[in-house]
Formats: C-alpha cells, sequence, structure tokens
C-alpha cells in the first residue's frame, strides 16, 4: 500500500468520525466532531511520543548507560541517513521494540529488556532498523493520529447510542436509528481502516529495515524469535493500552488472529517470506546472508 492509498484511508477515517457527528447530532454535531478532530490531532502531533513513552515506563539511555543498544542505533541511523533518536528501554520481559515521534527530528525508538536479553548483535540490528524505517517513512505520526481517530469514533460511538436511544438528543437526524448505527458501524470501519494501515506499513518497514541494516535475514530471525516470545510472554501495559498495539514491531497482545482484516500485523511467516525472498534477490543466503 503506497502513501497515496494511506492519505485516502485516513481522509476516510475522518470522514467517519464526521459522519458519526452528522447522525449523532446533525449539522451541530458534525462541526462539534470536526473541532473535536482538529484537537485531537493537534494533540496527538505533539505529545504522542511523552504519552506512549510514559504509558510504557520508558527510560531514557545513554552511550554510558546502555552502549551496546545506542551505538548499534547511532550507527543504523548513519545509515539511514536519519538523525539521531532518542534511545529508551521498558522494562519488560516481552521481547519487543517501537518507535514514536512526529518526525525524524523528534524521534524516539525503544526496546524492551526482553529484546536485548534474547536477540543476538545481528537480530538486534534488524529490529531496531526496521524501527528506523518507522521513523524514516513518519509512520508513527500516522499511526498516532489513526489510532487517536479511530478512538474517538468509539467514544462518539458510545455518547451517541446514550443520548439518541434515551430520547436526549433533538437533533439526531435518524433518531435511534442513527445512533444504533454509529454504534454499530462506525467502529467496525474506523477498525478496519486503522489496521489496514498498520499492516502495509510493517511490510514496508521491514524492507526499508532490512535494506537500512544491509542483511533481510537478520530481520527475519529476529522476527521469529520475537513472535515465539510474545506467544509465551505477555505485555500487561499492552494488554491495558490495545490502541497502542499496532507500535510494536510484533503483536504484543495475546488475542491474535489470522492476517485479515482485524489484525493489526502482517502474520510473521508472512513477514519472514518477504524478506528471505529479498535476500535471495539480494544474492545473501545462509542463516545470516
Amino acid at each position: 500500500m503506497g502513501y497515496a492509498r494511506t492519505a485516502l484511508l485516513l481522509a476516510g477515517l475522518t470522514g467517519l468520525f464526521l459522519a458519526a457527528g452528522w447522525l449523532i447530532g446533525g449539522q451541530t454535531g458534525m462541526v462539534i466532531a470536526l473541532i473535536l478532530a482538529l484537537g485531537m490531532n493537534v494533540f496527538a502531533y505533539w505529545n504522542s511520543d511523552r504519552v506512549v513513552l510514559s504509558m510504557y515506563g520508558a527510560r531514557e539511555v545513554d552511550g554510558t548507560s546502555a552502549p551496546r543498544l545506542h551505538g548499534l542505533v547511532r550507527q543504523l541511523a548513519a545509515n539511514a541517513a536519519l538523525p539521531m533518536p532518542r534511545v529508551y528501554i521498558v522494562d519488560n520481559p516481552q521481547p519487543n521494540a517501537f518507535a514514536t515521534g512526529r518526525d525524524p527530528a523528534h524521534a524516539a525508538v525503544a526496546a524492551t529488556t526482553g529484546l536485548l536479553q534474547r536477540l543476538s548483535e545481528e537480530e538486534l540490528a534488524g529490529v531496531m532498523a526496521h524501527e528506523l524505517a518507522h521513523v524514516k517513512h513518519r509512520d508513527t505520526l500516522t499511526m498516532t493520529v489513526t489510532a487517536t481517530l479511530a478512538g474517538a469514533i468509539g467514544m462518539l460511538a458510545n455518547f451517541g447510542l446514550f443520548f439518541g436511544l434515551s430520547g436526549g438528543n433533538r437533533n439526531n437526524p435518524l433518531g435511534p436509528l442513527g445512533a444504533i448505527l454509529v454504534a454499530i458501524l462506525a467502529p467496525l470501519a474506523a477498525m478496519v481502516v486503522q489496521m489496514a494501515i498498520s499492516r502495509s506499513r510493517e511490510y514496508q518497514a521491514d524492507a526499508e529495515g532490512a535494506r537500512i541494516c544491509g542483511r533481510p535475514l537478520w530481520l527475519a530471525a529476529a522476527l521469529a524469535k520475537l513472535q515465539a516470545g510474545a506467544a509465551q510472554v505477555g505485555n500487561a501495559a499492552a494488554e491495558a493500552n490495545p490502541a497502542t498495539a499496532h507500535l510494536f514491531i510484533v503483536n504484543p497482545l495475546h488475542a491474535r488472529g489470522m492476517d485479515g482484516l482485524f489484525t493489526t500485523h502482517p502474520a510473521t511467516e508472512n513477514r519472514i517470506a518477504r524478506l528471505r525472498q529479498m535476500a535471495l534477490d539480494m544474492g545473501q543466503t545462509g542463516p545470516w546472508g
């Protein structure tokens, strides 16, 4: 999926938000929804990184406190022609990683303690290169705004259902039927759009991350370990905040599904297969290419 399709999906999500506002409160409701959408997007643009990092209790590290991770990220950022991002460690046994920030100049990458303990140097390079690919493509901003709008549509749906069915809103153009439509269809459609954007970005970040570190099989090997580790080890913070699941390199939640409309990440075996084919195309073979 290219940037044009992603932009269309984001526009569609904003349209859903406005439509939900109209169904709940007519023209006035749509105007209020527009104001809320703009306000949420502004807040997400300026504060998403701090909110997410605080949510997971991430601590910033430097070359002295975490020389292995910090030095590796510095080298990979240079390979990608990116400014050096802030580097964080999350005290969590589940092997995983994520990136956040509104643009490459204000980016942060985070790795869990479980990731640092389980992966080799080569595998860790593949994972952090993947996260830097998200930074390079500005995926973190796209996904934060998407998650914010999707969550807001769900909030509007609950609001509309309460006031629509109770008869407390005379501006609802369809009455109780409009409230029911918003409650059922809007969150469902928002979830489809949000997850479609997320899955496409993961494939693109895998390919770009492989180019940044130079070895697709490093990332392929890491993904296999991360999928197994995430299945065995829970992530309480992610379970409490499922709207952030798409930020991680592999799904941190234990309620997983097939590679379909309702999963935030592509199936790991599909991602590994693509990376292996990429390695073959580059003439690389063996466990490390």
